[in-house]
């Protein structure tokens, strides 16, 4: 339980305020991320709420469950803060990204010099993906090859960018339209049971209890579905946010194209600067094994005039 001890030393009465407001200051993804993996499960709860005495007198571990059980659905509060955070501190944040960026520009404008697209501005996001369709005359190198040549030239610091995007695959999975469908489930059952309340109170004394019971959960869950709204409309800001980071239209460029294609893009920049080393080891394995060959012919060219002299010296004598 040493995970447990960090974090209440962390002040978790204060973290789950942070996550309430979605204060990204307070608390890092790591910090995010063990809180998720604390959080405690439903065993856990139910034997948390059937205990009724003094909250000091619980264990460290029991005080902690029980400041995360104050927050309504907190583990599914807690990945969409996750995600929140992820999104800000990476994608929008790498300056390594960025450079890459503006290196693709300026290589394409050098390639297109002379006609209308010479001097763009910037590029749609999906031409990331077609640098491994540009080729050399010669077949043999991609533009993709060239720009991480460049890279590894000009800019070798920048080339290891994936580091600073590593919650791109697990982001990648995340299905906006599936979330938007359970909103939408969730509003829709809501509505129910608002209605049945309605109704039910032309049902006189027999339907008093269960009243009674049905107020109780409905002030109880549209507190937790207006708070699950706001972290949804939260997230729906800053995937627009990111969406127009990149000069893309949100209505046209959805989250899980954006994401994909940063995916894809990451993946075939790393092979093709892997195949560029490769191919440079290749180059040096040949040019050193050239420099032998000439190193051996001029050793045994050496040896042989020094044969023809000794030989032309002993024919004098």
């Amino acid at each position: 339980m040493i995970g447990i001890w960090i974090l209440w030393g962390a002040q978790v009465p204060h973290s789950v305020t942070s996550v309430l407001t979605l204060e990204e200051s307070a608390l890092d993804t790591d910090q995010v991320e063990n809180l998720i993996k604390f959080c405690p499960t439903k065993e856990e709860m139910e034997i948390i709420k059937s205990y009724n005495g003094e909250t000091e007198k619980l264990g460290r571990c029991e005080q902690f469950f029980v400041e995360l059980m104050k927050v309504p659905r907190v583990e599914s509060k807690l990945r969409v803060f996750s995600f929140k955070i992820q999104f800000h501190s990476q994608i929008r944040n790498s300056v390594k990204l960025k450079r890459i960026m503006q290196t693709i520009l300026t290589l394409g404008n050098a390639l297109n010099q002379g006609t209308a697209r010479g001097s763009a501005i910037g590029f749609r996001l999906e031409t990331l993906l077609k640098l491994t369709e540009t080729r050399a005359r010669n077949n043999k190198m991609t533009l993709m090859h060239y720009l991480c040549k460049v890279l590894d030239d000009k800019l070798p610091e920048v080339l290891d960018f994936s580091k600073d995007l590593a919650n791109l695959e697990p982001a990648a999975k995340i299905q906006l339209k599936f979330l938007a469908e359970e909103m939408q489930a969730i509003n829709k059952g809501l509505e129910k049971v608002v209605q049945e309340l309605s109704t039910s109170e032309n049902d006189g004394p027999i339907s008093e209890t269960f009243r009674k019971k049905l107020k109780e959960f409905l002030c109880s869950a549209e507190a937790e579905v207006r708070s699950l709204a706001s972290l949804y409309s939260a997230v729906g800001r800053n995937v627009d946010a990111l969406i127009l980071y990149f000069g893309e239209d949100p209505s046209r460029c959805p989250f899980e194209q954006v994401v994909t294609t940063l995916l894809n893009f990451t993946g075939m920049f790393n092979k093709a600067h892997e195949e560029n080393c490769k191919q440079q080891e290749l180059e040096m394995k040949k040019t050193a094994e050239r420099a032998c060959i000439v190193a051996h012919i001029l050793v045994a060219g050496i040896e042989k005039r020094r044969t023809a002299l000794h030989c032309k010296a002993e024919v004098t004598l």
